[in-house]
């Protein structure tokens, strides 16, 4: 084992090895090995703190991620409004529709009101039960829209559920081109055409209210109009 032979006054030779306490001036030769170098005992005793410190310093980040994440909410963009064309090649494209109990009455409401009308025009009369269904004026869900006083004489506010007639469907290719409009809608797409409308009739007649009520859109034969505002 390599070594270096140093000279020490005893007193320096007790402080740094512990020696046995020698006379004062007196003077031995020591021999040191290098595997008990005083250098390496304190850069262990570093390397102990510093170690000491950073786990105590990722104990503090560890927490403090844990804190982050149980707070963390997760940004969600928001969806681009969906792209509708009111064509019926834009329609043919679309797959088959089905749902459930509101995509029915709307299909149905679509279907007996408007299957004869363009396919803006029936876009058009959806606009007008979704805008009910999200006013506080009428019942909340796409049905009880629909359904609103029918059986009282007068008071139904859609015609064919209340003219008397059994809701036949022989127009299968309506039908269906109509529930693709109805699941559309449902979904999402925009109401951009009657400005809000709650109210529409046809051309063909000329109800009292319609004189009191902002007409917003005229589309095919149905003219749209939006309540009086406070």
């Amino acid at each position: 084992m390599k070594t270096l032979k140093i000279t020490l006054k005893a007193i320096a030779l007790t402080a740094l090895i512990g020696a046995t306490f020698l006379p004062f001036g007196v003077q031995a030769d020591v021999t040191l090995s290098t595997s008990n170098d005083p250098n390496a005992f304190l850069g262990a005793q570093v390397s102990q703190l510093l170690t000491h410190e950073r786990d105590s310093v990722m104990a503090i980040e560890t927490d403090t991620v844990a804190q982050l994440l149980a707070n963390f909410k997760p940004v969600t963009k928001p969806k681009p409004p969906m792209q509708v064309e009111y064509s019926k090649q834009f329609l043919a494209e679309q797959p088959a529709a089905s749902g459930g109990e509101n995509w029915e009455c709307l299909t149905q409401a679509l279907y007996f009101e408007a299957r004869g009308e363009s396919v803006k025009g029936q876009f058009a009369v959806a606009e007008v039960i979704l805008n009910r269904a999200s006013s506080s004026k009428f019942p909340d869900s796409v049905c009880d829209v629909i359904n609103q006083g029918t059986g009282k004489k007068y008071q139904c506010q859609f015609t064919y559920t209340c003219d008397g007639r059994a809701e036949v469907i022989n127009e299968k290719k309506a039908w269906t081109r109509v529930g693709k409009i109805a699941r559309l809608m449902l979904d999402g797409a925009p109401r951009r055409l009657t400005d809000g409308a709650t109210h529409y009739h046809t051309k063909a007649v000329n109800p009292r209210w319609a004189r009191a009520f902002p007409r917003t859109a005229s589309i095919g034969v149905h003219y749209f109009y939006r309540m009086p505002r406070a």
